[in-house]
């Protein structure tokens, strides 16, 4: 049974400052780090979407079936792997917006529950989510957005600016569209999101620009040592999401395996 949740984003009520994490999904350590040098070599392509389209959930999509669809199973460090939880992710674009697609397979869900999925939800990431980090501007390493969406449809998007105390902006508001759907017969959850690309400083998308970005999963019962926590581009030391200089070039093109120019 494939249940439906939609919930438009057209408001964001400002959240208070947090003053911790969970070792392995943030740290808190000081905030400033110095600019660095892009590490990873992960890259996917984004095809291009000839018109805007609303999200639900249902991955079955034309455009979808003509992305370029990318997987990752693996912790953060890339050593250790988790089949039943596989990842699946896409990016398509048009001028105006990026969207991102989510398939995820589970073993059971760990969500809130009882709560109004039209109001963001601060530290979501201490349940079932998927995740994207986005850098429009690749030459500001520190600088980039972050956008979670878990089974049940609830949210949080973030700026994030490591050059600052605290780091993350919770009254940014990118008012970001999402929806989600939960395939019990098959254990899988699916996602989009519809992401205004004005909302970070992007006045129009074309063929041929390159962000940096990354693309992460938490999922599991308990506290983070039961949970599992899975990176598109690896992190090495695997303490943190938000190693910046570890995000794989994302390649917005017209059509699947194109050279953009």
């Amino acid at each position: 049974m494939t249940r439906p949740i939609v919930t438009p984003v057209l408001w964001l009520c400002a959240l208070g400052l947090v003053t911790g994490f969970s070792w392995t999904r943030r740290e808190v350590t000081s905030a400033a780090s110095p600019a660095g040098t892009y590490t990873s070599d992960s890259h996917v392509q984004a095809i291009h979407a000839r018109e805007d389209f609303a999200v639900d959930g249902d991955l079955s999509k034309k455009i979808w079936q003509q992305a370029a669809w990318f997987a990752y199973d693996h912790d953060p460090s890339g050593k250790q792997h988790y089949p039943q939880a596989r990842t699946r992710a896409a990016v398509v674009w048009t001028s105006t917006h990026v969207y991102v697609a989510f398939a995820c397979r589970y073993e059971s869900l760990n969500i809130f529950t009882g709560e109004d999925a039209s109001k963001e939800r601060w530290e979501l990431w201490n349940k079932d989510v998927a995740e994207v980090f986005l850098n429009p501007q690749p030459a500001h390493v520190n600088h980039y957005y972050e956008f979670e969406i878990a089974p049940n449809n609830q949210w949080i998007d973030l700026e994030i600016d490591k050059d600052k105390t605290p780091f993350n902006d919770a009254a940014w508001n990118s008012g970001y569209e999402h929806a989600t759907r939960i395939d019990e017969r098959k254990q899988e959850w699916t996602a989009e999101l519809r992401i205004p690309v004005s909302s970070m400083k992007v006045d129009a998308m074309q063929a041929g620009m390159q962000w940096r970005a990354n693309f992460f999963r938490a999922t599991g019962q308990g506290g983070d040592k039961q949970r599992q926590f899975m990176t598109w581009s690896t992190i090495p030391d695997g303490k943190t999401f938000h190693v910046p200089t570890r995000f794989g070039i994302l390649e917005f093109v017209e059509s699947k395996g194109a050279a953009a120019h």
